[in-house]
């Protein structure tokens, strides 16, 4: 379901809210899809359960899932992308040093633009 790795910098409970982020937008999960459970979670992929845990907080803070109790967790059914500006100011923040990291390596605008399109038509495929 979810491919993480533990040798990157970036923490294990981003990758995990990343992956099922991704997931959404790919159309892989779809609202009402029930999610393992923190145990499960954690056994799949061998990780402890209190991570898995801030990863699910995470996403129900976001609105991307909900949990109910004595149910499990599911994509939530009724999530509304909303704009949060400081989220948007970190993007703009990451974006800025993608776009210098590529041009550092010789890209023009146009490959940056290029590599770009190309990952957003990416993730519009299902």
């Amino acid at each position: 379901m979810l491919n993480i790795d533990p040798r990157s910098s970036k923490p294990l409970y981003e990758q995990i809210v990343d992956q099922i982020k991704e997931q959404i937008i790919k159309g892989i999960l779809r609202p009402g899809d029930k999610l393992p459970s923190v145990r499960e979670m954690s056994i799949l992929l061998m990780i402890n359960p209190n991570t898995v845990s801030k990863a699910y907080q995470e996403l129900e803070r976001e609105k991307a899932i909900e949990t109910v109790r004595g149910r499990g967790t599911f994509i939530s059914r009724n999530y509304q992308p909303k704009r949060d500006e400081e989220k948007l100011q970190e993007l703009k923040e990451w974006l800025k040093k993608a776009v210098v990291e590529g041009r550092y390596l010789g890209l023009s605008r146009d490959d940056i633009v290029a590599m770009l399109e190309e990952i957003i038509q990416e993730l519009e495929e299902r």
